[in-house]
């Protein structure tokens, strides 16, 4: 074999081994009747394009309840194109919407929760065009996401971080999902798995303890807030399994109604199939009890 034809062999594997390399993008599977809008611009941040997925019935006789989906990745990586898994939402009646914000190579806190207001913004703004009720948004995410969907939600009508939301459009939300939450970033800046990551997102506001109350979500629970659903693992070694002990006790403290559901010798998610079946059960049913779908 001569000297080209090695070099030919090898730049072939290589290409196959990048190839194999690549994560897999799986697409979102949706009923017969439904639409998708994938990648819509919701917001133009300096040059920074955030871009959201819908996909949603045009042809329901009411306007539908809506998940807006919020990926995790401890605010420095991840995708909206990793979340797929939307099957127990669409049988329910539910539009999706699973939205990308910015991660800390971008921009340091607080730029991904103005981004996420600013996808619920997008969401109230165009509720009709989309058959959507804007009186029954549930915003949820996973880790870092949960926090996110937390102050996304948390907020209501609190302007705070609505730097790039336009008019005065009701920000309330029918219920948060909270999948192991960091709830209380005080509490993580020392001693924890997350506090690099943390760090790293508070940028050079790290050390300003206001800035950091300012961005967590036990901060804004009170007697108005929306009920929240959550999921941890009592043997999560990323979010400590007492940052939802902590959300729940702050939410009975002020009287929002709560559902905490413990996964026993559970990590960080990637929960038994068998679990996570009895967590969609659970959902469905306290999406009903608080009203959101009939």
């Amino acid at each position: 074999m001569n000297i080209k034809s090695i070099i030919t062999g090898v730049l072939f594997i290589c290409s196959i081994s990048s190839f194999a390399q690549e994560p897999e993008v799986k697409k979102v599977l949706f009923p017969t009747g439904y639409e998708s809008k994938i990648d819509e611009v919701y917001t133009d941040v300096r040059d920074w394009k955030g871009r959201l997925d819908v996909y949603y019935n045009p042809l329901s006789l009411k306007p539908t309840p809506v998940v807006l989906h919020i990926h995790g990745g401890g605010w420095n990586h991840g995708t909206k194109e990793s979340q797929t898994g939307f099957s127990s939402y669409f049988k329910a009646g539910f539009a999706v919407v699973n939205v990308e914000y910015r991660l800390v190579q971008i921009a340091t806190a607080p730029a991904a929760i103005e981004d996420i207001r600013t996808a619920l913004h997008y969401i109230k703004e165009n509720s009709k065009k989309l058959n959507i009720n804007p009186d029954k948004i549930v915003i949820e995410g996973g880790s870092s996401g949960a926090h996110l969907a937390l102050m996304g939600g948390l907020l209501e009508n609190n302007r705070l971080f609505d730097t790039n939301c336009s008019g005065e459009l009701d920000m309330k939300v029918a219920a948060i999902i909270s999948n192991y939450a960091p709830s209380d970033l005080p509490s993580l800046l020392t001693n924890s798995t997350l506090t690099n990551s943390l760090t790293k997102w508070l940028g050079d506001k790290a050390n300003n303890p206001e800035f950091v109350a300012s961005v967590s979500p036990l901060t804004y629970i009170k007697k108005s807030s929306p009920p929240v659903f959550i999921v941890h693992g009592n043997a999560d070694k990323i979010v400590p399994y007492s940052q939802s002990v902590e959300l729940q006790k702050k939410l009975n403290e002020s009287g929002v109604y709560n559902e905490f559901i413990t996964v026993d010798g559970g990590g960080h998610g990637s929960f038994e199939k068998e679990k996570k079946t009895e967590i969609n059960l659970a959902l469905i049913k306290f999406l009903r009890k608080v009203k959101v779908i009939e």
